[in-house]
């Protein structure tokens, strides 16, 4: 019985939220109207006029409260406000913005632009909690966008990663069409690339947003033009690319050469980055294996070089050569580590190591001469008792 008369309780809690809500957006609402006809009793012009109209009104008011010809008290206050007022309906989105919020929310708009789009809407960002808005994405500025970054494998040797290399590279990307400016139109449903918001109706004198996709929307309040002469193959057109690739002397695998600003574009977007991810490959004789900045290398030596020391000359990935010496008795898997001959490490900070794995070959078999001069060498007869 108590579960059962909670939920009513809580919806009549919620709806009455939202009543409250909704009576507080009809005063402010009322309040941004009548703000929303300042403008334009400003310069004695109706809402629907001309930008010729409005540019004609704005001279004879201007003419009329300049400070140099109108010495009245208030005439330069006024003559500032007409500046501002011809400012906001020359300005499509700033227009937009004032006959959709009045003064008030053009300021919040205007600051909005000026912090980055991080400021906050006042009771537009209440009211999209429920669904409902009046100013699109929550009364906030949509960030721009960026088109997807591409990651292109480069596929090198690590003799190149030792040695550092330059790379000459084409790369074929789409690009905006010369005039795509002149396919672009204004509509204010756009809320950004491929999103549109309409305002549907749901009771008298109550709209909610409701957003979907429109491949067609570019930008915030600009829409690409259906069959566009200026740009008849379509927003974009297909461009190749001369780029020159920096290969830095011990670069790792997974490490990326960037080059911002170079992938697609497209209208409304900055472009993303283009990044040449760096794959090391095998090559063919090589005979070092890497991890990091040091290297590994299994050396085969004779069982006579294991026993008696050997001298082995080893040819490095840059050419030069450079001997090994042993001088002591050799175990099958010992590891010799030879200091800085490595990888060369990033900004200049010397080498990594070599390691060198023995890998003793012992012979398949021994003639009876071999096997009794052993004996003798290690001191054993050959009819030692069992």
């Amino acid at each position: 019985m108590t579960s059962q008369r909670i939920i009513p309780v809580v919806m009549s809690l919620r709806l009455s939220l939202l009543l409250f809500l909704l009576l507080a957006f009809l005063s402010l609402t009322a309040n941004v109207i009548r703000a929303a006809e300042d403008f334009y009793k400003l310069l004695g012009i109706k809402k629907n006029a001309s930008l010729k109209d409005i540019k004609r009104a704005y001279r004879s008011k201007s003419l009329e409260f300049h400070p140099d010809k109108n010495k009245a008290e208030g005439a330069s206050e006024k003559f500032a406000e007409i500046a501002y007022a011809y400012e906001v309906l020359t300005d499509e989105d700033k227009k937009a913005v004032y006959d959709r919020h009045g003064e008030e929310g053009l300021k919040q708009h205007e600051q909005r632009q000026g912090q980055g789009g991080q400021g906050h809407g006042g009771f537009e960002d209440i009211f999209s909690h429920f669904g409902f808005n009046f100013g699109g994405q929550g009364g906030r500025r949509q960030r721009e966008q960026s088109t997807p970054n591409v990651d292109v494998p480069l596929r090198v040797t690590m003799r190149q990663l030792y040695n550092g290399d330059v790379l000459e590279v084409q790369y074929v990307r789409q690009t905006l069409c010369v005039n795509w400016q002149e396919c672009m139109q204004s509509n204010q449903e756009c809320q950004g690339p491929g999103v549109k918001v309409r305002m549907q109706q749901i009771a008298p004198g109550f709209v909610q947003q409701v957003q979907q996709r429109d491949e067609r929307c570019v930008s915030q309040g600009k829409m690409w033009k259906a069959n566009c002469r200026a740009c008849p193959q379509g927003q974009t057109q297909t461009e190749t690319i001369d780029l020159t690739i920096d290969l830095a002397k011990g670069m790792q695998p997974g490490e990326s050469v960037t080059f911002e600003g170079v992938a697609d574009e497209k209208p409304g977007m900055n472009p993303g980055d283009l990044n040449f991810v760096i794959v090391q490959e095998w090559e063919e004789g090589s005979i070092f294996h890497r991890d990091g900045d040091h290297l590994y290398v299994t050396l085969t030596i004779p069982l006579v070089d294991a026993l008696t020391g050997l001298t082995h000359e080893f040819e490095h990935l840059d050419g030069h050569k450079f001997k090994v010496e042993v001088s002591t008795v050799t175990e099958c898997d010992h590891v010799m580590r030879i200091p800085g001959k490595g990888m060369p490490r990033r900004g200049d900070r010397g080498f990594g190591d070599l390691f060198i794995t023995f890998d003793v070959d012992f012979p398949d078999t021994l003639t009876d001469v071999q096997k009794d001069g052993i004996r003798k060498i290690f001191g054993k007869t050959v009819h030692s008792e069992l």
